[in-house]
């Protein structure tokens, strides 16, 4: 039987060499794999660097006894003196002896299971995906009823409210026992609690739609009487899509079948007030449709209570003309072995680059008039649309965002569809409403005529914040938010008052701020922010909310321990007195509280310490951060070695390169990950590599822009140019250097093998976009502009030839129910490769899966399926020169 081409033991050469010089006949099997190259195996006892070096050079001295290389060493030939065989088989000796101590080593029993050594053991995929290497973190939900500096948990099937002030936890609710009016137990999913912590409400039955949404039936739970009732009488399948309290009072905003509804008190004799009526599958009131979801908000709502409860402001989606996108579903089971006679249908509204967008527009209903003068105003007459002089036509019109910067004042962004120019808008409700439209003003420009005017495209986000009254620099409402700088960094800028047209920056330098504003703390006058100061790293800073007449910009507080590489993240009591602090890494994560008026504070949370001793055990990666330049351009890169890797040339490694490469996305960070990856660096003994090329993000835009109108080309570049550097490392197999990325890094994968440079052998893509007019209008817009205004981009930007697919081994894998990048992506590609008659590649679909390919099992088979590609094509990892 011949040896599979992944299993690259030591070669029959080095066996025979050690065979002779454990005094044994040549093909008798071995107590142990003593000799694999470059290669550790926890279930094996390795050989040492000196045993190694000791068969090489007995190898490359194989004619010391008149043999040809390969033909075995013969101990004692004629031509050798006594002394010299002595010496021999005295180190032969030592050899199988060391080999044997090891053996034993690595087999003692402890506990009843086998012992190794800290770095010892071998990482399996059983490991990486049971979750041997998983990091405990908590989700803190704080609770701003209770108070500042409260948060919930779980603690024995109820849920406690833990005072951070005050350290006692009191209980809330049991998870259990709450049962419907037919005594039927209520199993909830998620609850919140009103202002007053009078009641509870919470979402059963729930049933997930798309990224971020889901159905459910909503009940409120009496904590006091222990009472529950329904928000509206169930059905199945559910059709409230979202619900919410207000943020003072007992109201509640919630929507069913794409319809509005405000229910102003939770008793079961009040019936809610029906604020829209025609909401229908193409017509959404507070609730995105898939794009709106996917591509701007990334929630499952689109309502915003003002401050003081009394007015709500909600998006309206029409997505009638916007063209129907179909999927099947093969098998809407768990069960595998189903066999389902006719597939069901997905349908989506999904816009495609230069097709019609769902029109979007902003109202407001005014609550409290409503409730106040019943015989004066019906919900028609406490119902406005939003205007502004200067809105882009309504087929060209994407609303970003949608804020309250105070009870009577509300912000929204526009962008057109190209993202090259937008608007910031305000509006006053100080009167009450009388008639059918309140206009707003238009007080910033973005985009190339504002703010942006660098040939970029204006960044989503969702990064306006309210600046308190207390902290105002007079009676008009003021905001905080993220704006380019004229270098080109993402920076806070305060708007004070509201309607100013240019922003003070209150940061400024080569570095950007991320997350958005993290908190302001009314009382001590001071904004929290995330900062990539290094680019691959991520701080906590607080700076000073300034006087009108203070020197600007303000230098920044560190927050967190930056003597190190590290990356930190926060989440902020609604006060801000405290924060949890969320260590990221490299090293394993760890969580504890901070008083923000108290530096003594200190309460962890989580600390991970069994992660760290099962770490110990096992065989660790050598990680590296570094830059390569390309072009001029500065680009980031992580690489991870192998344990105890050769890399003076006597050993060729394969180089696997990961890539995502979207624009504004990043690679290259610090945050704890032990994947995959790690699978293939300590246990195949490969090297992975990641580089952020052109496009990427937190460097600034003068990285991000040149992408802009040209997707695909300037990132392939560099990936290119990257591999070139590493093919040029001694220690690189340069015949065995390839990629793989998931969604936009499949199409980079596939941008790699179209591109043909003669440097990547493998290739695997998962889930890719092909073609960007297969892709979705608002994300492919933002950054190619509309088809008819760069029909050739388009072109150039897709994958439009499959020549060089000949030259590499490709691997392609989709899930056929992914609704984000359509599995039309794929049969496209493939229509391609069957006219052009390639044939070396090979290709997986999975059943039903989502873009995640999880629909039973999927996500650990995309994993195996690409190993055992690598091994096929690659082998083993390190291999001794001449091999």
């Amino acid at each position: 039987m011949s040896t599979p081409a992944y299993q690259h033991l030591a070669s029959d050469e080095d066996e025979d060499i050690v065979h002779e010089l454990a005094g044994r006949r040549p093909g008798t099997p071995l107590l142990n794999h003593v000799i694999r190259p470059s290669t550790y195996y926890g279930e094996d006892a390795p050989s040492s660097d000196e045993d190694e070096y000791f068969v090489k050079e007995a190898r490359e001295q194989g004619d010391l006894n008149g043999s040809e290389p390969g033909s075995g060493l013969r101990v004692g030939g004629g031509q050798r003196p006594a002394a010299l065989r002595a010496l021999i088989l005295s180190l032969a000796s030592l050899v199988i002896l060391s080999g044997c101590i090891g053996l034993f080593a690595a087999t003692t029993l402890y506990n009843g299971k086998p012992y190794r050594s800290p770095g010892g053991r071998r990482i399996t995929l059983d490991h990486i995906f049971n979750g041997t290497f998983s990091a405990t973190t908590t989700s803190v939900d704080w609770v701003p009823e209770a108070g500042d500096g409260v948060y919930s948990m779980m603690e024995n099937e109820r849920i406690v409210l833990v005072d951070l002030k005050t350290n006692t936890t009191t209980p809330l609710i049991s998870t259990t026992g709450i049962t419907d009016e037919n005594g039927n137990e209520v199993v909830w999913s998620t609850w919140k609690l009103s202002p007053d912590m009078k009641y509870i409400l919470v979402k059963a039955d729930k049933v997930k739609q798309w990224r971020h949404s889901s159905f459910g039936n909503y009940y409120i739970y009496d904590l006091e009487t222990k009472t529950v009732y329904p928000l509206v009488p169930p059905t199945d399948p559910p059709v409230t899509a979202y619900a919410t309290w207000a943020p003072t009072g007992q109201s509640i905003a919630f929507v069913a079948s794409n319809d509005l509804y405000i229910l102003p008190s939770p008793s079961a004799a009040v019936s809610p007030i029906r604020v829209t009526t025609t909401g229908n599958a193409s017509l959404f009131h507070g609730v995105p449709d898939w794009i709106y979801e996917e591509e701007v908000f990334a929630t499952d709502y689109t309502l915003w209570w003002s401050p003081d409860s009394s007015k709500v402001a909600f998006l309206r989606l029409d997505e009638t003309a916007v063209d129907e996108y179909r999927f099947p579903i093969y098998n809407p089971t768990n069960d595998a072995s189903a066999v389902i006679p006719y597939t069901e249908d997905v349908m989506i509204k999904y816009p495609k680059p230069g097709f019609n967008n769902p029109i979007a527009s902003v109202h407001v209903f005014d609550l409290a008039s409503y409730l106040e003068y019943p015989e004066m105003f019906s919900v028609a007459d406490s119902t406005v649309e939003l205007e502004w002089a200067g809105r882009f036509p309504s087929e060209n019109s994407i609303l970003s965002q949608v804020t309250w910067i105070d009870s009577s004042t509300l912000i929204v962004k526009e962008v057109n569809r190209a993202a090259d120019n937008g608007n910031v808008v305000l509006f006053s409700f100080d009167e009450q409403f009388g008639g059918e439209t309140v206009t707003g003003v238009v007080v910033r420009r973005l985009g190339k005529d504002g703010e942006e005017a660098d040939g970029g495209w204006i960044d989503p986000g969702q990064n306006i914040h309210p600046l308190p009254p207390s902290l105002q620099s007079g009676d008009a409402p003021a905001y905080l938010d993220i704006v380019p700088s004229e270098e080109g960094y993402n920076h806070i800028a305060l708007f004070d008052p509201a309607d100013s047209m240019t922003p003070r920056f209150l940061t400024s330098g080569p570095w950007e701020v991320t997350d958005g504003i993290q908190a302001v703390d009314a009382q001590r006058g001071l904004i929290y922010f995330q900062a990539a100061r290094s680019s691959i790293e991520r701080q906590l800073y607080s700076i000073p909310i300034p006087s009108s007449n203070a020197e600007l910009p303000v230098s920044p507080t560190l927050l967190t321990d930056a003597s190190t590489l590290s990356s930190y993240s926060a989440s902020f009591s609604p006060g801000a007195g405290f924060y949890l602090q969320n260590y990221l890494g490299p090293g394993v994560p760890s969580q504890k509280f901070i008083q923000a008026e108290n530096p003594d504070f200190d309460y962890v949370l989580t600390n991970n310490v069994k992660l760290n001793e099962t770490l110990a055990e096992f065989a660790t990666a050598t990680v590296t951060y570094s830059t390569v330049v390309i072009d001029d351009y500065e680009l980031n890169v992580k690489e991870m070695r192998p344990p105890r890797m050769d890399d003076s040339g006597r050993t060729k490694y394969p180089v696997f390169f990961q890539v995502y490469g979207g624009p504004g996305s990043q690679m290259v960070n610090l945050n704890y990950k032990r994947d995959w990856h790690n699978y293939l660096v300590c246990t195949l003994q490969y090297i992975v590599v990641i580089v952020d090329g052109r496009g990427t993000g937190f460097k600034g835009r003068q990285l991000r822009n040149p992408v802009r109108n040209n997707l695909g080309f300037w990132e392939t570049w560099d990936q290119i140019n990257a591999a070139r550097i590493w093919a040029g490392k001694p220690y690189v197999d340069p015949k065995r250097i390839g990629i793989w990325g998931w969604s936009y890094g499949g199409f980079m994968a596939s941008k790699i093998a179209e591109a043909d440079a003669g440097i990547h052998s493998l290739a695997i893509a998962v889930a890719p976009v092909t073609s960007w007019r297969l892709y979705d209008s608002i994300y492919t817009e933002r950054y190619m502009g509309l088809p008819s205004d760069n029909p050739g981009g388009y072109i150039n930007a897709s994958i439009s030839s499959v020549d060089g697919f000949r030259n590499v081994d490709y691997l392609l894998m989709h899930g056929s129910g992914d609704d984000n990048v359509h599995f039309a992506n794929s049969a496209h590609l493939l229509d391609m490769l069957t006219e052009a008659q390639i044939r070396n590649f090979r290709f997986r679909m999975f059943t039903d899966s989502d873009h995640s390919i999880r629909m039973r099992g999927a996500n650990r088979e995309v994993y195996e399926y690409m190993t055992l590609f690598l091994l096929e094509k690659w082998g083993k990892g390190g291999r001794r020169r001449g091999w």
